[in-house]
């Protein structure tokens, strides 16, 4: 039997235990607006978050727009900074690591940008784009770019020194070394560097929504604080946690099936 056929089953504790944890966790919260413990004012119950999340699928009031425009205004907005990243971050991370010429002028200006929040480029960016899309895609472009660099870089330097050598030995040229066993030796940690890119890019994108936005779950967020309105502002967060995880569930699943090819 191979390892792959091999089946972990869970305990039936292991199971039961997640489900039962969730429940008290909005009971307690329940029960603390139920009884006074905590005022209305303060946070909202997760039955009102529930019949907001109903509401706005139909209903553009208060904040202007529905759930679904919020949704995929963000979604738009991390995509787009996420695939420039990738696009971007990984060919020079994968280079400087290589290549010399690439890493002696890549890495000063890529060292003295990396320490710089995402955040402190909002009020140029405004300047620069105003507060739509473009702005918010620069933001998360920055935030994206550094993970993607750094992850690849590293995993060039992880290459096996022994398979470099035997390579150089049969002739190889650094081109070859590079395409054929430096990048394939580097995948899992560019695998590594998507799930890392997609949290920072997203965390990035609520910030830069809550500063400069007139669409966007960031905006969902900060319209409920300006109307006082605690369940609007959970919405927000909930829907951002949400889909935050459904996309990372998406990218695993591609990791997993992309290496478990590679590997066979």
């Amino acid at each position: 039997m191979s390892f792959a056929e091999v089946k972990i089953t869970k305990e039936p504790l292991m199971v039961i235990l997640p489900i039962l944890s969730i429940v008290a966790f909005f009971g307690i919260w329940q029960s603390l607006l139920s009884f006074g413990v905590v005022p209305s004012s303060l946070l909202a119950s997760p039955l009102q978050v529930l019949k907001l999340f109903i509401a706005k699928w139909t209903q553009v009031n208060p904040d202007g727009a529905l759930l679904t425009t919020h949704m995929w205004t963000s979604i738009q907005e991390a995509f787009t900074g996420y695939i420039l990243a990738l696009l971007v971050g990984i060919p020079l991370g994968l280079a400087m690591g290589w290549f010399p010429i690439v890493e002696g002028l890549a890495r000063p200006i890529f060292e003295l940008i990396r320490p710089i929040p995402p955040i402190a480029w909002i009020p140029l960016t405004i300047f620069w784009f105003g507060i739509g899309i473009p702005g918010k895609v620069f933001i998360i472009w920055i935030a994206g770019i550094v993970p993607c660099v750094i992850n690849s870089y590293v995993g060039v330097k992880m290459t096996n020194p022994v398979l470099i050598q035997m390579a150089r030995t049969y002739g190889a040229s650094n081109w070859q070394i590079f395409i054929k066993i430096c990048i394939p030796s580097a995948l899992p940690m560019v695998f590594g560097a998507l799930q890392i890119a997609l949290a920072y890019c997203w965390t990035n994108l609520v910030g830069a929504e809550l500063l400069a936005a007139d669409n966007g779950l960031g905006f969902m967020i900060t319209m409920g604080r300006r109307l006082a309105m605690p369940d609007m502002v959970l919405l927000g967060m909930a829907m951002v946690g949400l889909t935050g995880a459904v996309i990372g569930v998406i990218i695993d699943a591609v990791e997993k099936r992309l290496l478990a090819g590679i590997r066979r």
